[in-house]
């Protein structure tokens, strides 16, 4: 088994539980930067290369600040994310709307902002040229090829099953009708599966699209300018899992881009990524403290955190690696539960999990969270959602969003004034 150590020690979690108390979710700045940069390595090879970071992930402006700065641009998907984007300095082109069950209003907001839009099914087009007036100059068209992806071990992988994009036949309708329209620069999306713990998903993704390009052009005469291969490149949740070499998924990529577009004239095709788990999965954490334990058929540590802090292992079972702060080096003896305080069963970042011996106090690191941790929370119970804190490069730490407190929670509520003693 491979070992997985925390990107923070205990001292520097002592050090910052005494200004901002757990939970609260973490984030590595230093390996966020190093990551972005080996990203971009890994596709340099193209020109016209760039990463649109999904939003959904990890919304936090602090973070898109840091994106923006190592090249990235966004990945929005409702008009939240586009204003969270405009906020952040990415204008134009360097956002990306993909969206499904699109209001109309998003829509416009996505066209005066200059945003790409990406368009999920056939009707949108009747839908955004109604909104706007007009059909845009630039727009992609996302593809579905059905079936099973059976390279995947994440959570969607069968194409056939999932709402998202169009048929074949559908998508070269689609072109033909946005040409017609007066769209003159195409693009091809697909989004397939999530988190693939292979190198072998990119560039088998990567062969799919650019042959249905060079169909695209055969049928309709339209060049797609560029090809978004969106997400699914995964991290390694478990500490057996081998991770996946970028540069060994950019090199794949290559190889079927030389061996299916280079030959049909259609070596000028820019691509876009599209990662959000890839590119903050890794660098987050959530930390929490033990505050209970319980000896029932099972032994139980209750922890200060719960699946309103990070809800991934409650809905999708998902396994979430932890530490025990301090004790990386003492022997995994005692079979725990680790449990939240929800009125739900499901609240559990891990069963039957083997860990050192826990003291109440001690503080559990929970791996994995900078990405669908902070941004999938919620309010169940009244949980307040927890602040979020940037380990900067310099070693010191940054509140990049604080925690909630029961006025956010009562805010929206016209009897606010009842609560001025909180």
């Amino acid at each position: 088994m491979m070992e997985k150590r925390p990107f923070v020690s205990l001292e520097q979690i002592q050090e910052m539980v005494e200004k901002f108390p757990t939970p609260f979710h973490l984030y590595d700045e230093k390996g966020i930067r190093e990551n972005a940069r080996k990203l971009h390595q890994a596709f340099a090879w193209n020109p016209g290369f760039k990463e649109y970071f999904a939003v959904k992930a990890t919304p936090n402006p602090f973070i898109l600040r840091i994106l923006k700065e190592e090249g990235c641009g966004t990945d929005c998907s409702s008009a939240t994310e586009l204003m969270l984007s405009e906020s952040c300095g990415f204008s134009g082109k360097e956002i990306m709307f993909s969206s499904n069950d699109t209001p109309p209003e998003e829509f416009a907001f996505a066209h005066k902002l200059g945003a790409v839009i990406n368009l999920d099914d056939i009707t949108h087009i009747a839908c955004l040229e109604e909104t706007l007036g007009t059909i845009p100059e630039t727009v992609s068209c996302r593809f579905n090829p059905g079936g099973i992806y059976t390279i995947s071990n994440g959570i969607m992988d069968n194409p056939g099953d999932a709402k998202y994009g169009m048929t074949e036949v559908q998508l070269m309708e689609a072109y033909k009708i946005l040409k017609e329209k007066g769209a003159k620069h195409f693009g091809i999306h697909a989004f397939l599966v999530s988190n693939t713990v292979t190198n072998d998903y990119y560039p088998m993704l990567a062969k799919t699209l650019f042959e249905l390009a060079v169909r695209v052009k055969k049928e309709t005469g339209i060049q797609a300018e560029f090809i978004n291969l969106s997400g699914g490149v995964g991290i390694p949740y478990r500490p057996e899992q081998e991770p996946n070499d970028i540069l060994a998924i950019g090199e794949g990529v290559r190889r079927v881009y030389e061996e299916v577009l280079v030959p049909e004239g259609m070596g000028d095709v820019a691509i876009y990524t599209e990662c959000g788990r890839f590119m903050l999965g890794p660098y987050g954490c959530l930390v929490t403290k033990a505050i209970h334990e319980k000896h029932t058929y099972k032994e139980y540590i209750g922890v200060d955190a719960c699946a309103a802090n990070l809800m991934r292992p409650a809905m999708y079972g998902a396994y979430h690696h932890i530490t025990v702060a301090g004790k990386e080096e003492e022997v995994c003896d005692h079979k725990y539960d680790i449990v939240g305080s929800l009125c739900e069963n499901n609240d559990k970042f891990a069963v039957d999990r083997m860990l050192p011996e826990i003291a109440m106090g001690d503080y559990l690191v929970i791996h994995d969270t900078g990405a669908h941790g902070f941004a999938m929370g919620y309010n169940y119970n009244g949980r307040l959602r927890s602040a979020e804190l940037l380990l900067k490069e310099d070693g010191s730490v940054a509140l990049i969003r604080r925690a909630e407190t029961a006025k956010d929670y009562f805010a929206t509520f016209d009897f606010c004034d009842l609560l001025k003693a909180y």
